[in-house]
């Protein structure tokens, strides 16, 4: 059955506030050699074996449910 990972974050020309907010955590922790962070969406599928063309299946999901493509990008992995 073949597995799906997906992870989606912010484009890089929008700012990602959360990302800066543990960015300056960790800054204040003593971790000043951070110097971005950026926060995303991480998701596993498993998806049925019978299914054909999964990778477009896949990208169909990430366009329409998975991620906002105006403000998201996205990558995914298909894997046995």
């Amino acid at each position: 059955m073949p597995q799906v990972k997906v992870i989606v974050t912010l484009k890089p020309s929008l700012l990602d506030a959360q990302g800066r907010v543990i960015m300056d955590a960790l800054h204040s922790m003593g971790y000043a050699a951070v110097n971005e962070v950026r926060i995303g969406k991480y998701m596993e599928l498993e998806i049925d074996a019978a299914e054909a063309n999964v990778e477009g299946q896949v990208k169909e999901m990430c366009d329409r449910l998975l991620a906002n493509p105006v403000i998201e990008t996205y990558k995914f992995e298909v894997t046995a």
